[in-house]
């Protein structure tokens, strides 16, 4: 069987330390779409530790790691990544395995990423420039190469075809950046990349099922940043949401057992794109100094707001959520109010639907009160041990979504984590 774990919001809902929580009762854990801007940070022996591209069950000794087909892998961001894991002590030569059929990220996916961003000015998309763009729409416009491509003797001539295809494409940019370096790189990586294991993804992870191994399947971003089903145009380049695990690893629906859903307890947007809830002033600063809200991956301060329950409905229904995991919860600790978008105000009249486009609406929050806690819970032990106020506003999550808040994360440790 296989469950799932995802991110409900627009990514950074702190997966990563959710994944290892519960990693060590799975025999697998796959990877099944996006690229190195994903930023899963965990804590291992109290040093903390970010990856992009390896799932996050690389930590635990008797759990295999795959990095599914539906994912784009920089060869230089993989190698450099490997090896901080490896210092760690981790032998990823027995635990981790990468699809043949997995993209490859190329210098010029890079340099078409940040030239393609640069030209658009303010109406930039918020892009990380690490090429994921670019890539898959190589992938879909079935130019791309793939993990399986380094083992054969023809690779460099294939890459070479690749680059000139980007440097024509480039030439329509004001882009004049060096980058042989990025080159010299890339192959480098490239000879590390061909010592890993390079597996059929789909043959290898069935074998697995059909023998009754336990899979987890770890996504990526956010399901508000889906392609299809996100805050578009301002979305990232695969499907975040569960129906992504089908064909990012090569397995059938029948397979899959719960969804997992991640949330904060209340809202973060990295880059640009609508934020209804999103707060401008003193609170939102609070918000992002109190959770510490500047992204793994790039450093970014991170937009903060209120949770956004109608954009949670939403990505529920997407993904079939089975049950939810709620992160930083201790983070509204410190405010003696606390809110929840119930619905959007849109010219006079409420919905509590997605709108076709949020990009260019103005919308009003519609905001529910709750008393703030204004206790400590981080050294919370027991969920029954939560204060009533916070156990009130988490039965009203659960009452709007209609799923069970199943696990509440009270800080970024790995005990610190209460099940309901």
């Amino acid at each position: 069987m296989v469950d799932v774990l995802l991110g409900l919001q627009w990514g950074d809902e702190g997966k990563g330390k959710i994944v290892d929580y519960f990693a060590g009762k799975y025999d697998v854990i796959a990877r099944f779409q996006g690229g190195p801007n994903a930023g899963h940070t965990l804590y291992v022996n109290n040093q903390k530790v970010v990856l992009h591209t390896i799932p996050s069950g690389v930590f635990h000794n008797n759990t295999l790691n795959l990095i599914g087909n539906g994912v784009v892998l920089d060869p230089v961001t993989f190698k450099k990544e490997c090896e901080k894991v490896s210092a760690l002590g981790i032998d990823l030569k027995k635990n981790l395995y990468i699809s043949e059929k997995t993209h490859i990220i190329v210098p010029t996916h890079r340099a078409l990423d940040k030239a393609s961003e640069l030209s658009k000015g303010l109406e930039k998309i918020g892009s990380t420039l690490k090429g994921i763009g670019p890539a898959y729409m190589d992938k879909t416009g079935r130019n791309g190469l793939r993990v399986g491509d380094v083992l054969h003797a023809d690779f460099e001539a294939s890459y070479t075809k690749l680059k000139n295809k980007h440097l024509q494409l480039l030439a329509n940019y004001d882009f004049s950046e060096d980058i042989s370096e990025w080159e010299k790189e890339f192959f480098e990586a490239v000879s590390f990349l061909k010592e890993m294991n390079i597996v059929s993804g789909e043959y290898w992870l069935n074998a697995h099922l059909k023998a009754g191994k336990k899979v987890l399947a770890e996504g990526a971003q956010g399901s508000m940043l889906d392609v299809d089903f996100g805050t578009y145009p301002f979305v990232t380049s695969s499907n975040t949401i569960s129906a992504g695990v089908c064909t990012g690893l090569g397995i059938a629906p029948k397979w899959i057992r719960e969804v997992i859903g991640v949330t904060k307890a209340y809202c973060t947007r990295v880059g640009s794109g609508p934020f209804p809830t999103e707060l401008e002033d003193e609170t939102g600063e609070t918000l992002r100094q109190a959770g510490h809200e500047f992204g793994a991956t790039t450093g970014r301060p991170r937009r903060c707001g209120w949770i956004d329950l109608v954009a949670l409905d939403y990505t529920c229904i997407l993904s079939g959520v089975t049950q939810l995991v709620m992160t930083k919860s201790d983070v509204l600790d410190a405010f003696k109010d606390v809110y929840a978008c119930t619905a959007y105000e849109i010219n006079g009249k409420q919905t509590k639907e997605m709108p076709f486009q949020l990009n260019g609406l103005s919308i009003k929050p519609v905001l529910e009160h709750f008393a703030g806690w204004s206790t400590p819970t981080a050294d919370s032990r027991q969920y029954n041990a939560l204060p009533a106020e916070m156990k009130n506003f988490l039965s009203f999550v659960e009452s709007y979504l209609g799923v069970p808040v199943q696990f509440v994360s009270n800080g970024p440790g790995r005990d610190q984590i209460l099940e309901k």
